[in-house]
């Protein structure tokens, strides 16, 4: 069979589906982007970011995955042999630790279990325990993609303050970024890393850092040795709305319109969307019997559900059955939970209906996979909907 009636869910937790505005915008002819016409299109793109991390420090923008803005965030910050304090939150976290490794840093992980955010009393008591502070960075993953649960940046801020320590605060908000609430500037976030493929809509290519002026001045001062990923000459040039090095162009299209859609929507009404579906995905997990892998109240995720699989049953398999029959792709379960949990995406422009549909399908799975499970977790989800107003629609 080569073709299959009906759209694809792509419920994945990033990438997220791309919107026909944006597909349009980036399918415009190839510029030159040394020529007089591409400085306004950089121009709107990197004052645009601003308004997306609510800072008015510096944007940089990678044609890069949102590893290479991990990358860039270490080296331009941090010199060989630094201390770094992060936090277990799940695998990302881990990986970003594991790539500090790599580039001679000394990261000390902080024990989580992979059930909530990065603990800011844990983070607090380490710090003022580094009377000589050794420590020059706390990393911490503002929503943790493999787990569903989100730390709260604002309270990592106070912990550090409380500490007296000098620390930097470097967040990665890949998967957090336009869908849940960041604020750069206000919550004294120092550095932090994003990537397109998530609440911006986009396709993977292009990353970010926003960049805070004590950490800007420790790159001035120090970092490590670095080309492509330098901010200093990324600033420079930034300025006229151009870049040191081809960027990606046709993904800046995209981007500007991406930024657009979201101001259209108004980005409190895009925050608390994507808490309300995350609200009513929880509730139809919870009526099917199964078990929401982050436990922390409050700390729950509106960009994605990771949920557990009951003792024997494979969520690989589970998803292979949903995927087979009813065409909708779920999230696989990573490192620690490989096969233990399945990830429902519920990010970026999304609807009522895409999300009904959404657990429809992930409800047909669970019956054709024979996965334990209470039916009617469509309608506890469509409660959720009933009783909480849609963001910006009027109530009847």
């Amino acid at each position: 069979m080569t073709h299959r009636a009906g759209r694809h869910f792509l419920q994945i937790p990033g990438p997220s589906p791309v919107p026909d505005r944006v597909l349009r915008a980036m399918s415009a002819q190839v510029i030159d982007h040394r020529g007089p016409g591409f400085a306004d299109v950089g121009k709107r793109a990197l004052d645009g970011m601003k308004t997306i991390f609510k800072t008015d420090q510096d944007v940089i923008i990678y044609p890069a995955s949102g590893t290479g803005a991990w990358e860039a965030a270490l080296v331009n910050a941090l010199s060989e042999g630094d201390r770094v304090l992060m936090y277990e939150t799940g695998h990302f976290a881990a990986m970003w630790k594991k790539m500090a490794e790599k580039l001679g840093l000394r990261p000390e992980f902080i024990a989580g279990d992979w059930r909530g955010g990065a603990d800011p009393d844990a983070i607090e008591t380490r710090l003022r325990e580094d009377r000589g502070h050794e420590i020059k960075a706390v990393c911490v993953v503002h929503n943790e993609t493999s787990t569903g649960s989100v730390t709260p940046i604002a309270q990592v801020r106070a912990a550090i303050d409380a500490a007296g320590h000098p620390a930097l605060l470097m967040v990665d908000t890949i998967s957090g970024l336009a869908s849940i609430d960041f604020r750069f500037d206000e919550w004294g976030v120092d550095v932090a890393v994003s990537g397109s493929q998530k609440g911006l809509m986009l396709p993977p290519g292009i990353s970010f850092n926003a960049v805070g002026a004590k950490a800007m001045e420790a790159a001035k001062n120090g970092g490590m040795r670095r080309s492509y990923w330098d901010w200093l000459d990324m600033k420079a040039i930034n300025q006229t709305g151009y870049f040191p090095y081809t960027p990606a162009t046709n993904m800046l299209f995209g981007l500007n319109e991406a930024i657009a859609m979201l101001h259209d929507e108004g980005l409190e009404n895009v925050f608390a969307r994507h808490q309300r579906h995350g609200a009513a995905t929880r509730a139809a997990v919870r009526h099917w019997g199964l078990e929401v892998l982050c436990r922390q109240q409050g700390q729950e995720s509106g960009v994605l559900t990771a949920v557990v699989m009951p003792e024997g049953h494979s969520a690989d398999a589970f998803r292979a059955t949903a995927l087979k029959h009813y065409d909708i792709s779920l999230g696989n379960g990573l490192s620690k939970v490989a096969d233990k949990v399945f990830r429902i995406g519920h990010l970026g422009d999304i609807n009522d209906l895409t999300l009904a549909g959404t657990l429809t399908g992930v409800e047909m799975g669970l019956r054709k996979a024979g996965v334990p499970h209470q039916s009617g977790g469509v309608d506890a989800a469509m409660k959720v909907l009933d009783d909480t107003p849609a963001p910006g629609i009027a109530a009847e």
